[in-house]
């Protein structure tokens, strides 16, 4: 290589590969310790998200971690029950999204669909018309949905009747530093039902947020109402 070639590729290194690393490794660390958003591609956890949004995940909510790594630096909150929160499931090693349905020494049992907490019952309530309507009206006959509350916190929640997908689980005891993780939508959501309980460690951050929507099914076209819309 000739020294006209060196200073050529010096040059462009200087001028444009050094500068684009360093942004995109500062804006990686800032997506994988800071703040990031996501793609939701399926409807476990209907109806409070759905296909097509995106959500704003908060990984500041819990602790400070080391960029790109599972090593917490400082932990200043635990995960609470209600909260949804985003994970890499323990099985398949997949970014995921669910509520945290019982916390480290909880004894956690499902009875077709109704969920008890340390031998309590949660209630459940008739649910808003305006949560239902994320659903296509098409298709929202074949659901049940309901305001499930558990120790103050309320949620809205969704089976389908003629699924037979797990409704009966345990009893079991959630181990310490462990979270017992459910979707939303009950008859079709593979969670802790599935996979067993999810270690602190694999909790990345608490989804906050629907930033944006698009309608899959309508040429993507935007759900203007779900924008920079709250999760219960």
């Amino acid at each position: 290589m000739n020294d006209a070639w060196k200073l050529r590729l010096a040059r462009i290194w200087r001028d444009w590969a050094k500068p684009l690393l360093v942004i995109l490794i500062v804006f990686g660390s800032f997506r994988s310790a800071v703040a990031d958003w996501n793609p939701v591609p399926t409807g476990s956890m209907k109806p409070t998200i759905v296909e097509g949004d995106r959500i704003f995940v908060n990984k500041l909510a819990y602790g400070l971690r080391i960029p790109f790594t599972f090593w917490t630096v400082m932990e200043w909150q635990s995960p609470q029950r209600g909260d949804v929160v985003v994970f890499m499931s323990p099985d398949e090693d997949v970014r995921t999204v669910k509520r945290i349905v019982g916390l480290p020494g909880d004894r956690i049992q499902i009875v077709n669909n109704v969920v008890f907490i340390n031998g309590k019952r949660a209630d459940y309530e008739p649910l808003a018309a305006d949560i239902a309507e994320a659903i296509p009206a098409d298709k929202r006959n074949a659901y049940r949905f309901a305001q499930e509350q558990i120790d103050g916190q309320s949620h809205p929640v969704m089976i389908t009747p003629k699924l037979g997908f797990r409704r009966t689980y345990g009893p079991i005891n959630v181990p310490d530093g462990h979270y017992f993780m459910m979707g939303d939508n009950r008859d079709l959501s593979r969670d802790s039902r599935w996979f067993g309980c999810v270690p602190r460690e694999r909790i990345v951050g608490k989804a906050t947020a629907i930033v944006l929507s698009l309608d899959y099914d309508n040429y993507y076209l935007p759900r203007w109402d779900r924008f920079f819309h709250g999760l219960p």
